[in-house]
């Protein structure tokens, strides 16, 4: 119980690095639903899907590597360190000049502006040189200096996106000769959120900077290789998660009808973001394991603390889809308050699940990364991947964005699935199946009953919530008070 209390001690701290931003960012929401309607949405929603895969691409499984590396041997840490920075360094400069000068053909390739390729690009760049200096916070055990700097960047993102949106216009209202009437973008205002992002991501860099000269560059070819070699799957796993988590707002927008498939990517963009709850909690739970698990794979006891850490998790998992689909109408007011987004908040629960299922899958790989077999994360992801693509281009001519909620259910439901089975094999942890399982299903049961039998009945689903919790105090109450007491 002592370990389990400084995990979630840490996921508490990273918690916040991931929630308390998000939770900031989410305020924009209602913000990009009013000034940039559907159209507007579904490019900023596009291109932002281009940087989730371009950020993977860019880091190439070199934060697990030096994770795992950092750890498996003390008197090389100096080394991995800097070779892991060195590395990065180096790459994201050269795509930087590379793309650049490759800018205008990128933009007509892909069916965007210049402008917003430029943007994506630098961003992409900036997000790379902070990936281990972020790491490095994380490996040394300092995560309050890590959450303050990432919400930091949030806050400025946030800012910046509030005075070009709400103040700018004022301001250039007034004189209309003024260097604010000359920067105020009358139309394609989405532009404004890729500067916002870029400004947010130059300053997070200059503050890390210091990291820099803390770690210092320099570069062992040895080490490097053997980081490679264990980061390569790790890279494919995680295009192949990008491919999952983000590749739907990318074919919406290349598989619908043009005229209406900016539109159509919009409303879908802007429901999934209901979905950001699990997100957040699956992301800050990850965030705190995933060291967590390095460290305690020799523990006596490590297999049954895994156990009881996902038997958490799911309980917490299920409250979550379940409280948000209860009081979906009021989510929907607060952080889409145009009506004509609405029509695709029937994706709500099914992605809700979905992340859902990717968190336990996420909390169920601890076999493959403890025991160094990381290519069947890659192999895992692959599989998810390809259901992601072939449910895609199969369900969205048909029905639109429901079938990108569909595909991406069934990609992180497989993943899960599959996970379980392979770890039964290689590193048999003795999870309670039968309680995970019936929580999984009750919560889901119910949550069909509040969305679709008692969807105007705001009392009969906040019955079903207690109901829900009341079972799970019966079930679990004596851990539930040892926990408390120590």
């Amino acid at each position: 119980m002592v370990i389990l209390k400084k995990l979630f001690k840490q996921t508490f701290i990273y918690g916040l690095a991931t929630v308390l931003p998000r939770a900031l960012a989410i305020f924009l929401v209602p913000l990009y639903v009013v000034a940039l309607g559907k159209e507007q949405f579904g490019i900023y929603a596009s291109l932002m899907a281009f940087l989730v895969l371009g950020n993977v691409l860019l880091s190439y499984g070199m934060e697990t590597a030096f994770f795992r590396f950092i750890n498996k041997d003390e008197h090389q840490k100096e080394k991995v360190q800097s070779t892991a920075l060195f590395s990065l360094t180096v790459t994201a400069l050269f795509f930087l000049v590379i793309t650049l000068s490759l800018k205008s053909e990128i933009a007509t390739f892909l069916n965007f502006k210049v402008t917003y390729i430029t943007y994506g690009l630098l961003i992409l760049s900036l997000d790379a040189l902070v990936v281990i200096p972020f790491v490095w916070l994380r490996a040394n055990e300092r995560p309050t200096t890590y959450a303050i700097i990432k919400i930091l960047n949030v806050v400025i993102n946030l800012g910046f996106n509030l005075f070009f949106f709400l103040a700018l216009p004022f301001l250039a209202k007034n004189d209309v000769n003024s260097f604010w009437s000359a920067i105020n973008l009358v139309e394609g205002k989405v532009a404004y959120v890729f500067i916002s992002n870029l400004i947010a991501s130059g300053i997070t860099f200059l503050i890390l900077i210091p990291l820099y000269f803390k770690i210092k560059l320099s570069f062992d070819q040895i080490i490097w290789r053997k980081m490679m070699k264990y980061a390569l799957p790790v890279l494919i796993a995680g295009i192949a998660f990008s491919i999952n988590e983000a590749f739907d707002k990318i074919l919406l927008r290349y598989l619908l009808p043009t005229e209406n498939a900016d539109a159509e990517l919009g409303m879908y963009a802007a429901c999934y973001k209901l979905g950001v709850f699990m997100t957040l909690f699956a992301t800050a739970f990850r965030l705190g394991i995933e060291p967590f698990f390095f460290k305690h794979s020799q523990h006596e006891n490590a297999k049954e603390i895994y156990a009881t850490i996902t038997k958490y998790f799911a309980i917490l998992g299920s409250f979550i889809l379940l409280f948000v689909v209860v009081y979906l109408d009021f989510f929907k007011s607060v952080l889409i308050p145009d009506s004509s987004f609405w029509e695709a908040l029937v994706i709500v629960p099914i992605i809700l699940l979905a992340n859902l299922c990717l968190g336990i899958y996420h909390n169920l790989s601890v076999w493959y990364k403890v025991t160094d077999r990381t290519k069947f994360g890659a192999y895992i992801s692959v599989f998810g991947a390809f259901i992601t693509l072939t449910l895609n281009f199969i369900l969205i001519p048909i029905i639109s964005y429901r079938g990108s909620a569909i595909a991406t259910l069934a990609a992180y439901g497989s993943m899960m699935l599959v996970s379980y089975f392979f770890g039964r094999k290689y590193y048999k942890v003795p999870y309670d199946i039968k309680k995970i399982g019936f929580y999984l299903l009750l919560s889901i049961v119910f949550s069909v009953l509040s969305f679709y039998v008692f969807r105007d009945g705001i009392w009969e689903g906040t019955l079903l919530l207690v109901l829900f919790l009341g079972m799970i105090f019966v079930s679990e109450k004596k851990e539930i008070k040892q926990l408390i007491k120590r």
